[in-house]
This record gives C-alpha cells, structure tokens and sequence, in this order.
C-alpha cells in the first residue's frame, strides 16, 4: 500500500506528471477497449474490493482499541496484506 503522505512537488513538475498520469490513463482505457473490457466496471470492482480490504483492516485495528491514523505504515502494510489473505480465502477475490 502506498503512503497517503503529500510530497511537494514544483508546480511545473506537478503538472507535467499529471499530463502524463491523463496520457496513462487514455492508453489504459484503450487496452481495454481493444480487449473488450468494460474499463467502468472494473474501475468500480476494484473500488468495491479496495473498500473491502480498507474496511477490514479498520474492523481489526478497532478490536485493538486503535485507528488507522496510529498505526505504523508498515502495520498498515501487514494488515493490507492479511486483508487481501483473507479476500481470497473467501473466495471474494481472483488468487
């Protein structure tokens, strides 16, 4: 996972790499064009399956008396891991 933390960037660098991240997304819209995926369903898919896995490692920090702004980035790390462990043991997710 990812660290949500905000890094600075120049503005000029900022916007270049936004431009690029857009020309990324066009040309991963059109793989899936090309394969005939519906690239809206499986953005919505992976959002479901990421809330999911959010949403579980919450519940278990909770049972801990904890949230996720207290925990550690690589305990955020294990529990992403055990919750997409868990995904697949229940056959919610592709293994």
């Amino acid at each position: 996972m990812a660290s949500s933390g905000k890094q600075e960037v120049p503005e000029a660098l900022r916007e270049r790499m936004e431009d690029e991240l857009g020309d990324l997304f066009f040309v991963l819209v059109n793989v899936a064009r090309y394969l005939s995926l519906d690239s809206e369903s499986a953005l919505k898919k992976t959002n479901r399956k990421f809330k999911a896995r959010f949403q579980w490692m919450e519940a278990q920090l909770k049972a801990a008396g904890r949230t996720p702004d207290q925990a550690s980035t690589a305990e955020l790390e294990e529990l992403w891991q055990r919750a997409k462990e868990q995904g697949k043991e229940q056959g919610r997710e592709p293994k």
